[in-house]
Parts: structure tokens; C-alpha cells; sequence
């Protein structure tokens, strides 16, 4: 039977440590995936729930039952928590689902449903915005249940962050007392929310972003995505399969037009016609499409120097006249430094920083670069 480590996409280095990790026989006791969104981290906790069956001493047929369990995100070998909404008049001493309407179970079954059949596939609840104290609490549950106790079971908390303080507390007492054979691990890509007591209880595990090809593979494989749609867009996707997945479903093309008009606006001056490209999204309250846009004007900058230089790939190639006509006007030009600012712009995103303040600035630091040439 092929060890289910094997069956990851990219990551090969953390495959390495993790394979390393069950082999030793020393598993600690809690584990932080931390990385870009959409880098596989979810899928590997579930592959490394299943090498640690693999790794039993389990008799073969046992093995494919419980892996097979597992990677449906089955009890009892695997608990899975995610973000659920509240119900009407729920407590914290309520069951998580106890006070949810029939409709939410129900898109709550669908959803994990999809999550079994996809690891990569991202879970979509309204109004389920938080990981609630019961959801934690409910380990308590998943301990009772009955299993063979030659086997080490997991507790995957995907979004971690969204662990309110209550459902942090009521975690760190298992951290801190780790009940047998249970191994926890936590998903997040910002492990900064996470308290600092929680980290340190925790072998950190750092995912990079994939490469292309493996962006592709995973649209294709797991979202059955035209190749040659998934080639283009995994150009774009730096490195993240939700990344590119999202470039998708706005329209990467659209997106890129976008893009360059609110350079030329910029860059130009014309403040209302720059403004006027971000209105739907200030509208809307989008900071994920607004992200999006930043990231294809910082890629356009980056292809503007390696145009100047005569270096690399250049992914806006369908827009070399662009990077022609900015050049012979402004041949000096630094755009670097503008790139930095972006970026910084785009982090402040994740502290639920204004979205109209964020739109300002960014047309104003295009805009100022023009005088400092």
C-alpha cells in the first residue's frame, strides 16, 4: 500500500519531514500548518493523518478501511473543525449543531461532502465566521469514542485564526494536558491571530507557495479545469490554488484590464477615471478582489523591470506595447520602491483596514511616483 504522503502535490520537502516525523516514532502532540491560503496545507494534515495508519501496526485490511475513513473526514481517526455558523439562542454548553436550522445541517453535510471528495476544496457556510467554544469543546466527545489505541488519532482545525478567545482558552487546557495518542494539528494562514501560548505548544510546520505546474496539476486533478485555463492563470495565482481559482471566477482577463487602466489613470493623473475602476469593489466591500487587483499591478510593475533589464519571464506579455510606451517616456523611472508600498498595502488588508482608505492610497502612490522620476 503506497504511503499516502506520497500522493501530496508539491510540498516536497515538508513530505520529507513529515515521513521523517512518523518513522522516528516521536509525533509531538500538536503541529501549526501555517502558509499562504491554498498551498495544501489541509490536504497534507489529512494525508498525515492517514500515514500514521499507514505506519501502524495495523493488519493491511484495517489500514485501508481507516485511511479510507479518514480521508472522507470520518470519526473516529479524525476530527475535523471548521467555522460554523451560531444558531438562534445557542450557548457555549449547546452542541454545535444543536441550534442550527435543518437547512444549515444540511449544507453543512454538502459541504463536508465536498471537502471529503476534494482536500483542496474550500468550505463555504454564511454567517459562519467564527470556530465556536462547543466546536472545541466537542473534542471531548471525539475522545470517547472507541478505537483501536495502537493508532494515533487527529484533530485538523481549519482557519484557526477564527478560534474566538473563549474556543482559544478551552484549547490551550489540551495543549497544555494532551490527552494520549491524540495529535493536534491547526490550519491557518495567519498565525499571527493565533495567541502566543497556542504557537509555542506547537511544531510549526512553514508550507511555501506551490509551483505552477503544481497549480495546474490541482485545477486540473481536483477542479477539472480546462489545461490550457489553468496554465494561464497559474502564471498569476503566485504559487496558491485559491488564488487562482478566485482569478477564475472574476475573469483573469478582465482583471488584467483592469489592472492597466488604473495604472494609466494613475500614473496620468486622472484620479476620477482611477476611482471609477475600483468603485464596484469599494461598493461591494470586496477586499479579496481588491487584493487580486494589487497583486497584477505589483506583477506588472516586476514585468516593467524585467522588461527595462531584458530579464525573465514577463507574464503581461500581451501587453508589451504598454511596457514600450511607459519606458520612452519615463526611461529612469524606479517602480521598486512603488511595488514595496503595494505590497504593504495589500498586508494591511488582513487588520480589516478601510477598504476605501486602502483604494486612495494606492492610486496616490502610483500617482506620486510620476513626480519623483
Amino acid at each position: 500500500m503506497n504511503n499516502p504522503l506520497n500522493e501530496i502535490i508539491g510540498q516536497e520537502k515538508i513530505k520529507l519531514t513529515l515521513d521523517r516525523i512518523i518513522s522516528s516514532g516521536k509525533v509531538s502532540h500538536a503541529f501549526l500548518f501555517k502558509g499562504l491560503e491554498g498551498v495544501g496545507k489541509e490536504d497534507t494534515a489529512i494525508r498525515f493523518a492517514q500515514a500514521l495508519v499507514h505506519n501502524s501496526e495495523l493488519p493491511e485490511e484495517k489500514k485501508r478501511k481507516h485511511i479510507t475513513q479518514i480521508g472522507n473526514l470520518s470519526e473516529p481517526f479524525i476530527k475535523y473543525i471548521f467555522p460554523l455558523p451560531r444558531g438562534k439562542n445557542e450557548t457555549d454548553d449547546d452542541n454545535p449543531y444543536e441550534k442550527l436550522k435543518e437547512d444549515e445541517i444540511e449544507l453543512i453535510h454538502e459541504e463536508l461532502s465536498k471537502k471529503s471528495l476534494n482536500h483542496f476544496y474550500k468550505i463555504q457556510i454564511p454567517k459562519a465566521n467564527n470556530i465556536k467554544i462547543n466546536s472545541i469543546r466537542d473534542i471531548n466527545h471525539f475522545l470517547s469514542l472507541s478505537y483501536d489505541e495502537t493508532v494515533k488519532r487527529v484533530v485538523i482545525i481549519s482557519d484557526a485564526h477564527l478560534m474566538n478567545d473563549a474556543a482559544q482558552n478551552a484549547l490551550l487546557k489540551n495543549l497544555e494536558e494532551p490527552p494520549a495518542n491524540i495529535i493536534f494539528i491547526l490550519v491557518t494562514h495567519y498565525p499571527e491571530r493565533l495567541r502566543e501560548t497556542i504557537r509555542s505548544r506547537c511544531w510549526i510546520i512553514n508550507f511555501h507557495p506551490l509551483n505552477n505546474s503544481d497549480v495546474e496539476k490541482i485545477l486540473n486533478n481536483n477542479f477539472n479545469i480546462d489545461a490550457a485555463l489553468a496554465k494561464k492563470v497559474s502564471v498569476f495565482s503566485n504559487g496558491s490554488v485559491s488564488n487562482a481559482l478566485k482569478l477564475i471566477n472574476y475573469g483573469l482577463d478582465e482583471m488584467k484590464d483592469k489592472a492597466i487602466k488604473i495604472l494609466r489613470y494613475s500614473f496620468g493623473k486622472k484620479f476620477h477615471s482611477a476611482y471609477s475602476e475600483f468603485d464596484d469593489i469599494s461598493k461591494e466591500s470586496d477586499n479579496e478582489y481588491f487584493s487580486l487587483i494589487i497583486s497584477l499591478l505589483i506583477q506588472w510593475l516586476n514585468d516593467f523591470i524585467k522588461f527595462r533589464s531584458d530579464s525573465g519571464n514577463i507574464l503581461f506579455s500581451d501587453y508589451i506595447e504598454t511596457f514600450e510606451k511607459f519606458h520612452s517616456r519615463y526611461p529612469d523611472i524606479n517602480l521598486l520602491p512603488l511595488a514595496n508600498r503595494l505590497d504593504e498595502i495589500s498586508s494591511r488588508l488582513k487588520n480589516n483596514i478601510n477598504l476605501n482608505l486602502a483604494i486612495s492610497n494606492v492610486i496616490a502612490e502610483i500617482a506620486a511616483v510620476i513626480n519623483t522620476k
